[in-house]
């Protein structure tokens, strides 16, 4: 049995997303990097330049890459063989939560009640908590910062067997699509297929985390999400929604077993701001 102190939780969680917060993963900005080369249109090309120069500006001076520094979600992946010890891991994620936002003067978006009151809790807590069980003695944290733009534009469809393939990618571009320059492209679009309503939308947030870059281990998908970034791409919504051929910089497409009479499928899109951070303890 491994024991952890949930103080080394909380401090992990809070170097997390502060780091998250001031500067963005290589695999975004190398990206936008590789889509300056590709972009035909050249008033994409000055948008992805003042991307890039924001992306700089934010890390060598310590700044928020974006104003809406997003809501606080977190994964943890515990190893069955891990006990935490001296307090509570839901308070330790929150506190560490709160550190970041108070201590990085990082914008406080999290409302405590959603329709009558929105009175804002003041310290962007409580983060959203997801747990799974797994093997071993390791604690996994996968942390993310969400920003609402893109949030908003994301939306689950419970399709049937019937509409297939290409009732799936029907789908996932009509929702980008719809989305147009509102969630502030170039977007990455993570996608859950299968599973449940709620396991779908849980598998498009996830994909979100993986890099830009890295597919599908499956080769089936991989094709999926390639096929999809070429369709997105010629929607001609562009960087900032001005036109160009970068309005999309991944597709990532996480799957699940289904039941027979099923075919649920989840679109979470997400800014070019994609902060997310990872650690193993």
């Amino acid at each position: 049995m491994k024991e952890i102190d949930v103080a080394v939780v909380k401090e992990k969680v809070k170097e997390l997303f502060t780091e998250a917060a001031y500067v963005i993963g290589n695999d975004v900005y190398s990206a936008l990097l590789e889509s300056k080369k590709t972009e035909k249109s050249p008033v994409g090309q000055s948008v992805l330049d003042q991307l890039i120069k924001n992306y700089d500006i934010a890390k060598e001076e310590r700044m928020a890459v974006c104003q809406d520094t997003g809501y606080a979600v977190v994964f943890l992946e515990v190893g069955q063989e891990v006990m935490f010890k001296g307090g509570d891991i839901n308070e330790a994620v929150n506190q560490g939560v709160r550190e970041a936002y108070e201590e990085g003067y990082l914008r406080k978006s999290v409302v405590k009640e959603p329709i009558f009151d929105r009175k804002n809790t003041g310290d962007n807590t409580p983060a959203i908590i997801y747990y799974n069980i797994v093997p071993g003695d390791k604690l996994d944290i996968k942390v993310t910062a969400k920003g609402f733009g893109s949030e908003n534009m994301s939306a689950i469809k419970m399709l049937v067997p019937a509409d297939g393939l290409q009732g799936v990618k029907n789908f996932i571009i009509e929702t980008v699509k719809k989305a147009g320059p509102n969630p502030c492209p170039p977007i990455i679009v993570g996608v859950g297929v299968g599973g449940t309503m709620e396991k779908a939308a849980m598998m498009s947030k996830q994909a979100l985390l993986r890099d830009v870059g890295v597919h599908n281990e499956d080769p089936n998908y991989a094709q999926l999400e390639k096929d999809l970034l070429s369709e997105i791409n010629k929607l001609g919504i562009g960087p900032a929604g001005i036109g160009g051929n970068t309005t999309a910089l991944a597709v990532n497409v996480n799957y699940h077993p289904t039941h027979i009479a099923g075919l649920p499928v989840a679109v979470n899109i997400c800014c070019h701001a994609a902060r997310h951070g990872h650690a193993v303890l």
